[in-house]
């Protein structure tokens, strides 16, 4: 009798302690769906804003109310860059004048030079990604398009591509670049490739990935600068922070979309020297730091936003111990002054760079590591940025970036990766897992979420 009382009574604790753990999880989901709801709402906010004053530019800014154009002339960049957010928001009818207002009006033959690999992250990452989310042919052929008019810029004896190129004559310029220029283009033109038949994108931009790591220093590491005519190093700076960043991203990605074992390759002789002599434990924490990529020797104590994107690189690549270490780092920096600075120097702790970009890499890796964990205190994490990103860089005319993290000076500017990539982010972190199958889709740099339709 005595074992058949001490059982049920462990059966009813059991059934008890089931039942306060299931209601904990419905109170933590409905908290989420709250939070994407409310994402949802300030995205709209910053849209409505850019509708109402900036309609048909590039970009709002958002202090003086005015559109801003990046070459004179728009292309229509936020647009292209916000279309699958709204998208994957179910704001239909936004969706629907944004496409419009794309096929209707983007004209590429244009005479003007635009930076290769800022177009091709943000347009052509842009255009294929909503293509493959509605069907619309006519987005597809805009991407195709502009895959050829940006072909020339690999026209150089290395391989590797020039940084501008002039969208109608085809000619070229700036032969200095940096890895992140030259191997952040194979996701788009892969897709680009796969889904015309057309196998010179993909070759074109293969080929820049490759040369760019067959110039590896002896150590593993690449540089922050490199000449496209020469391929001799401008600068032998090495990290992981802006000019290099999304090189080592795409070896990864590339063989996640692609399966291409060569790019799988090149990223295993990478990262252990990325490891080895970037990694730096201070204190107890982690962070990643520069050094020459000749001898190994450490340059700088610096990490940013930029940075910031790296805990998620490392846990979609399987590192997730690391993810975490390097994670709690980015999250001690934005709560430095409750909004990440642009650089910090994590030896001090002294912002080296105050400005506040709007940026969305600290957002990504919270996504990527409550995906991979699903531990509720980075829903938490993204919660407590979410609430600073609101209080202090909300206006009535949309989100403005800030010239000082300390002061919270504002800075008239709303990039189109707010809408691309910042916001989606915070969405995604919250939305049902329904929103988006994470393991059918592979997001470019500029977030917009790539899949095998071939």
């Amino acid at each position: 009798m005595p074992d058949r009382i001490a059982i049920t009574a462990f059966l009813l604790a059991a059934f008890a302690a089931l039942a306060t753990h299931g209601c904990a999880k419905s109170r933590q989901d409905e908290h989420a769906r709250q939070l994407a709801a409310r994402v949802r709402t300030e995205f709209l906010h910053a849209w409505n804003n850019y509708e109402r004053y900036a309609w048909g530019h590039d970009a709002l800014r958002p202090l003086s109310k005015t559109g801003h154009d990046w070459y004179g002339q728009s292309l229509l960049m936020t647009p292209v860059d916000a279309l699958d957010t709204l998208i994957l928001m179910h704001l239909d009818a936004e969706a629907a004048r944004a496409r419009s207002l794309i096929v209707n009006n983007l004209s590429f033959d244009r005479d003007i030079y635009v930076k290769n690999f800022e177009v091709t992250i943000r347009l052509l990452g842009g255009l294929l990604s909503s293509y493959q989310l509605t069907g619309d042919k006519r987005l597809l052929n805009l991407a195709e398009d502009l895959g050829k008019r940006l072909l020339p810029v690999f026209n150089s004896p290395t391989g590797l591509p020039y940084v501008y190129v002039n969208l109608r004559t085809g000619q070229t310029r700036d032969a200095v670049t940096n890895p992140a220029e030259t191997g952040t283009l194979l996701l788009e033109f892969g897709i680009l490739s796969k889904l015309t038949s057309r196998p010179v994108f993909y070759e074109k931009a293969k080929r820049a990935l490759v040369e760019t790591f067959k110039r590896r220093s002896p150590l593993g590491l690449v540089g922050e600068g490199i000449n496209v005519e020469t391929g001799a190093w401008t600068n032998t700076d090495s990290h992981i922070s802006g000019g290099i960043d999304s090189y080592y991203e795409y070896l990864w990605k590339c063989w996640r979309l692609f399966g291409d074992k060569d790019c799988r390759d090149m990223w295993n002789a990478s990262i252990p020297a990325v490891n080895k002599y970037l990694a730096d434990e201070t204190g107890g924490e982690l962070w990643y730091g520069h050094a020459d990529m000749q001898t190994g020797k450490r340059t700088k104590t610096t990490y940013g936003a930029l940075d910031a994107f790296f805990p998620g690189l490392l846990a979609v690549s399987g590192d997730l111990k690391q993810a975490r270490h390097l994670q709690a780092s980015s999250f001690k920096m934005w709560n430095l002054y409750s909004i990440e600075p642009e650089i910090l120097d994590y030896k001090t702790m002294h912002v080296v760079a105050r400005s506040y970009h709007l940026r969305p890499e600290i957002v990504e890796s919270t996504y990527y590591l409550y995906y991979y964990t699903g531990d509720p205190k980075y829903r938490r994490m993204g919660e407590k940025m979410f609430g600073d990103f609101v209080k202090y860089c909300r206006t009535d005319s949309g989100y403005v970036a800030l010239a000082d993290v300390i002061s919270k000076q504002q800075l008239d500017e709303m990039e189109s990766f707010v809408l691309a990539e910042t916001f989606k982010y915070f969405y995604l972190l919250f939305a049902s897992p329904g929103t988006l199958e994470f393991d059918k889709v592979i997001f470019n740099t500029e977030a917009h979420p790539l899949s095998r339709m071939w």
